[in-house]
């Protein structure tokens, strides 16, 4: 799919659901929710960013994404939980590869819901999203060898695990073990 399509479609982000979540365009009313995990060391432990210092930080963070959104070059939903109408985390793409018609997808969960699936869930609706709705040919994931938890939920959602960049990424000031997982849409289509 062209950048432009991309673009199109994401300034306009659809809701997905599912059955236990709903995926959605972030918006400034989920400070509070977001600030919830944002600001937790061991939330940030495995991710690329620092702990937000403070609601405000939380704040000018989700306005500057609604600038982003609106240019449709911010590829991520809230997820919120259906039956409460919280917001607990976000997942969605966070590159694309145009050239080669793929994609890399990330998440985070609020530790109070993490253990019932939601992770899995979310990715699964992303990764499903991708393929039907992107037509992209391989969708991947990367993450902290550590991170066994993260690992699990892309095996879960039929991802291969091909191999670790051995201090393939600095982080925090760390050279960091990074291991990748990926499906391809033949096996996608083939597994549906």
């Amino acid at each position: 799919m062209k950048r432009e399509a991309v673009y199109s479609i994401f300034s306009r982000i659809p809701t997905l659901e599912t059955e236990h979540i709903t995926l959605r365009k972030l918006s400034m009313d989920d400070t509070d929710d977001m600030y919830e995990y944002a600001c937790r060391a061991d939330v940030t432990e495995y991710l690329t960013w620092s702990p937000h210092t403070d609601k405000a930080h939380t704040f000018d963070y989700l306005s500057y994404l609604q600038k982003r959104y609106k240019t449709g070059d911010f590829f991520d939903w809230a997820i919120v939980c259906r039956d409460t109408k919280k917001m607990i985390g976000t997942c969605g793409f966070t590159r694309f590869d145009f050239a080669n018609n793929s994609a890399e997808i990330g998440y985070v969960i609020n530790p109070e819901f993490k253990g019932k699936g939601i992770a899995t869930e979310a990715c699964g609706r992303v990764i499903r999203f991708g393929f039907e709705n992107l037509a992209l040919n391989r969708i991947e994931c990367r993450f902290m060898v550590e991170n066994s938890a993260s690992r699990r939920v892309m095996e879960k959602n039929n991802m291969t695990f091909e191999g670790v960049r051995r201090e393939g990424m600095l982080i925090k000031g760390k050279y960091r073990d990074i291991g990748v997982c990926s499906i391809l849409r033949s096996e996608f289509f083939e597994k549906k």
